[in-house]
């Protein structure tokens, strides 16, 4: 009887440890999860703080080249689709802008345009400007826009490039296109940009910037938090 009662009373203990050791497993399980979810949140605050502090009073230029008359998809147009999102970066950021603009301007007619548009890219053309930063040296942040031609900046935005020394500036390039995005054209900013740190980029549908600029706006100021930009008060 008493070899049946101890017996008895270490089952019992071993039933009760064994619920203690899963509870203790699944609470320290819990606590690891919630652990990582906190220091990834943590992360992302310190890395957009950070990124706020670096562009704080810093001073900012949009450059941005962009066409009007006819374009693919939107037909005649006054203002350049562009034009558009870099007002509303310029708009959202309190920076400066200023247009890229060459001494021969391209075609308002759409096919005209894109044949001498691919004529330069074959060329490595780089079509004299009409304009020009004086102060470039004054600029910390250079936002660059430009529509993708042929899969490409249009060589007169490398005019633009190749005029100034981004060393130590940083350079966040956009677009407007037919639905390709920035079709690679941001490795191209970087790659030209000698010295500068060129960051994260955005490529809005031509169409969507032209037509729908309400359905825009959101995604401008989405990518320009992530990248540490308050919107200006």
């Amino acid at each position: 009887m008493k070899k049946v009662l101890i017996l008895v009373i270490s089952l019992m203990m071993t039933v009760l440890f064994a619920a203690c050791g899963n509870a203790t497993e699944k609470n320290n399980s819990s606590g690891l999860s919630a652990e990582k979810v906190g220091l990834s949140s943590s992360a992302e605050k310190t890395d957009g703080a950070a990124t706020a502090e670096k562009v704080a009073g810093k001073k900012i230029l949009v450059a941005y080249f962009s066409r009007t008359g006819e374009n693919y998809e939107v037909g005649n147009i006054t203002k350049g689709n562009t034009h558009i999102v870099a007002d509303m970066i310029a708009e959202a950021t309190g920076a400066d802008t200023f247009k890229i603009k060459t001494v021969k301007p391209y075609p308002t007619n759409y096919r005209e345009c894109t044949e001498i548009a691919k004529r330069e890219l074959a060329d490595e053309a780089r079509p004299e400007l009409a304009t020009k930063v004086e102060n470039m040296q004054d600029y910390d942040v250079i936002f660059l826009g430009y529509p993708i031609w042929w899969g490409d900046m249009p060589m007169a935005v490398y005019t633009f490039i190749e005029s100034y020394d981004f060393s130590g500036k940083t350079v966040i390039p956009f677009s407007t296109a037919a639905g390709s995005g920035l079709s690679g054209t941001d490795r191209n900013v970087a790659k030209a940009c000698k010295g500068a740190n060129v960051l994260e980029g955005l490529g809005i549908e031509g169409k969507m910037a032209q037509n729908e600029p309400d359905k825009v706006r959101p995604n401008v100021t989405e990518w320009l938090a992530k990248l540490g930009f308050a919107a200006k008060k």
